[in-house]
C-alpha cells in the first residue's frame, strides 16, 4: 500500500467540499496522469460510490474514504497532501515526489538513481523558469552527462544552476556521481529564462 499523507487541514477541507455535494459515500480519488513521464500531474477528484474501481486501495480519513488509484499506487508513494488558508481563502496542495519517476533504492543503477533524482528534486525547481535537465548518460562510471532543455536552453545561469544546484545535489544524493558535463548548445537562446 503506497504511503500517502493527509493532513488534518486537508482532511477537513476536502470534507466540507464532499458535504457541499450532497452524495450519500462520497470520497475522493488520488491519482496520477501520465505517470512515470514528465508530464505526469497529481490529480483529486471526487468519488461517488458508483465509481469506485474495486482494485483501488482504500484509506480511511474518518470523515471520508480516500481512493488510491491502482494503477498510480507506485507513483503515489511519500504522497502529501496538505491545505493552509490564506488570505485568498486557501491553497490545496499536492506533492507526489515520485510521479514522474517511482522511487528507486540504493541498489537501483546508476542512471537510475540519477534520473530519480533529477525527475523529484532538480527539475521541479528549474520547472519555475521553464527549464529541465535531463540525463543523457553516465560516463567513466561516475560522470553524469546532462541535457539542459527550455528556459534552461542557452540561459546566462546555467553555469551557476550547473555547479551551484544540479552538480551539487546530484553528488550529494548520489554519492558515487564525482561531476557533471553539460552537453547543451546554449548559443540558442531563444526560451532562456536569463539572455
Amino acid at each position: 500500500m503506497a504511503s500517502v499523507t493527509v493532513t488534518d487541514p486537508a482532511r477537513d477541507y476536502l470534507a466540507q467540499l464532499i458535504e457541499k455535494q450532497d452524495v450519500e459515500g462520497m470520497g475522493v480519488r488520488i491519482f496520477v496522469t501520465q505517470p512515470g513521464t514528465r508530464n505526469a500531474e497529481t490529480c483529486l477528484a471526487y468519488c461517488p460510490p458508483n465509481e469506485i474501481v474495486p482494485t483501488d486501495e482504500q484509506v480511511d480519513l474518518e470523515k471520508f474514504t480516500l481512493y488510491l488509484d491502482h494503477n498510480s499506487t507506485p507513483f503515489l508513494e511519500d504522497a502529501y497532501v496538505d491545505y493552509s488558508k490564506d488570505q485568498m481563502g486557501g491553497q490545496l496542495t499536492i506533492k507526489a515526489p515520485n510521479a514522474k519517476v517511482p522511487a528507486v533504492d540504493e541498489n537501483a543503477p546508476l542512471p537510475d538513481r540519477v534520473n530519480y533524482i533529477l525527475a523529484s528534486e532538480i527539475n521541479p525547481n528549474l520547472a519555475a523558469h521553464g527549464g529541465d535537465v535531463s540525463l543523457v548518460e553516465v560516463v567513466d562510471g561516475s560522470v553524469a552527462v546532462l541535457r539542459f532543455g527550455g528556459g534552461c536552453q542557452g540561459c546566462s545561469a546555467v553555469s551557476l544552476t550547473l555547479k551551484q544546484g544540479v552538480e551539487a545535489t546530484l553528488k550529494e544524493q548520489v554519492p558515487e556521481i564525482t561531476a557533471v558535463r553539460d552537453v547543451t548548445d546554449h548559443t540558442y537562446t531563444e526560451n532562456a529564462y536569463y539572455q
